[in-house]
């Protein structure tokens, strides 16, 4: 076919650095997932290949699906069923597979999903790998084999008790210390994969667990993405049982959102803060975070002597970067902790033990500990449209913030000593979205209107509106 809209197989799909997703039954069809599964199976070496999911229901039929190529390709398949994507990723370390796939669209509302693609030593593919694996899925490579070479089904039903353990004998972590003031922790896991490993890991810690929304049913009682905004239910069941602290899922629980002892969200920025003061206390080192990510990270560790580098916006380009720097902890302002002493990948279970201990260091309460903290306000829009027009966005930014540094390490960033702004297209979703952060609530909003409107008036009418 010459017609590139009929040639591309993956058109309409979300394709990144993060996996490929899409709408279940319109761009997401059974034909992509066996194409994007085939190729997959195809450029992996040799082994076996892990595969988990979260609890969205069409998620059945997808895994089904995965597991059906890759048998067909030769590939023997560990099942790890319903799992965080932490756990997948752990599971693919410790079998010594050749990679992985977690089928799930992480954050994104229940009609879509998605593959997550993973390589050997349980890290996600590289941007180069994730973008050679899509060129071998429009051509609809694969590597079927004979009746006599199809790989062999096993399901592997103590994954998310080996992750928990791996995390509770990690250095520097004290389940004694944690134990020791027996917490009060409401949980709420959206109903997704982490409703019974979030649970069980603060159980493992001596908690006293106030559950919500832990129910492993796929049904999302409020909004997939664990935003402050969306966090009404647990801030109530905070205040109703007097925890200590609250603790917010996404689907595949690689992301952690905090309410505070009131029943107030912190902000998910302050996740990855609290856990590079955790880890710059014990091991001074360098940090990696993302583009996106508040400066308040910056802060933290110049308190502690430490280099922050950034890295484009994306769980696999933070977590190529601190590898190649052996850094000694990262992550994203989105609530993602990557802790490469335990592995090299946003871990929700392992940023809950984190927290715990970072609480038990101190008696102050956890509205007190982070009022020490970076005094930053972030401000998050998204505007549904697609970006059509870089020039016209790049010349409408320059003009609005003449007095800025421009940063393009990902999108378009406009930098002063006490805030920036940025835009970018989301890897994930057909959206722009605008970050904003200032020492006040005022200046952080204004500049994201500012952005917002530069927008609008580069992009042109509604046409493009996605």
């Amino acid at each position: 076919m010459t017609d590139a809209s009929r040639s591309d197989q993956l058109q309409g799909l979300m394709v990144s650095a993060s996996g490929v997703r899409g709408i279940v039954g319109q761009a997401l069809t059974p034909e992509v997932v066996l194409r994007v599964t085939a190729a997959h199976a195809a450029f992996l070496k040799p082994g076996s290949i892990v595969v988990g999911r979260d609890t969205r229901p069409s998620g059945a039929w997808v895994s089904r699906l995965v597991h059906a190529v890759l048998l067909a390709s030769g590939r023997d398949v560990i099942d790890v069923g319903i799992a965080p994507t932490p756990t997948v990723l752990f599971a693919i370390r410790h079998h010594g597979a050749a990679g992985g796939i977690a089928v799930t669209a992480s954050h994104n509302p229940a009609p879509w999903n998605a593959l997550k693609l993973f390589g050997p030593g349980g890290t996600f593919l590289t941007p180069a790998q994730s973008e050679e694996v899509a060129r071998r899925a429009r051509e609809g490579e694969h590597a079927w084999v004979r009746h006599d070479a199809l790989g062999a089904y096993r399901s592997d039903d103590d994954a998310i008790r080996r992750h928990r353990d791996a995390i509770l004998a990690l250095p520097g972590l004290s389940p004694e210390r944690i134990r020791a003031l027996r917490f009060r922790v409401a949980v709420d896991a959206v109903n997704g994969a982490g409703s019974i490993a979030a649970p069980a890991m603060l159980e493992a810690l001596g908690c006293e667990v106030r559950a919500i929304h832990c129910t492993p049913d796929g049904h999302f009682p409020r909004v997939a993405e664990p935003l402050p905004e969306n966090l009404g239910d647990l801030g109530e069941a905070v205040r109703q049982s007097r925890a200590a602290v609250g603790f917010a899922y996404d689907p595949d629980a690689d992301r952690l959102a905090i309410v505070d002892e009131r029943g107030t969200p912190i902000g998910e920025e302050r996740t990855v803060q609290i856990a590079v003061d955790w880890a710059l206390a014990r091991t001074p080192g360098t940090v990696v975070v993302n583009a996106s990510t508040s400066m308040g990270v910056e802060a933290i560790a110049r308190r502690r002597g430490a280099t922050v580098l950034r890295s484009r916006v994306g769980e696999a380009h933070v977590a190529q970067l601190l590898l190649e720097r052996e850094g000694v902890i990262g992550g994203e302002g989105n609530g993602g902790v990557i802790y490469p002493a335990l592995h090299a990948t946003r871990d929700g279970i392992l940023a809950a033990a984190i927290t715990l201990d970072w609480l038990a260091q101190d008696p102050r309460p956890l509205s007190a500990r982070i009022a020490d903290m970076p005094p930053l306000v972030m401000v998050k829009r998204t505007m549904a449209l697609r970006l059509t027009d870089s020039p016209a966005l790049v010349d409408t930014l320059a003009q609005t913030f003449p007095d800025a540094e421009r940063n393009v390490l990902d999108g378009e960033k406009y930098v002063w000593e006490d805030g920036w702004v940025q835009v970018r297209a989301s890897g994930t979703e057909p959206i722009v979205r605008i970050l904003a952060e200032a020492g006040t609530r005022d200046r952080a909003e204004d500049l994201a209107r500012r952005a917002a409107d530069a927008v609008g008036r580069s992009q042109g009418s509604a046409a493009n509106r996605a």
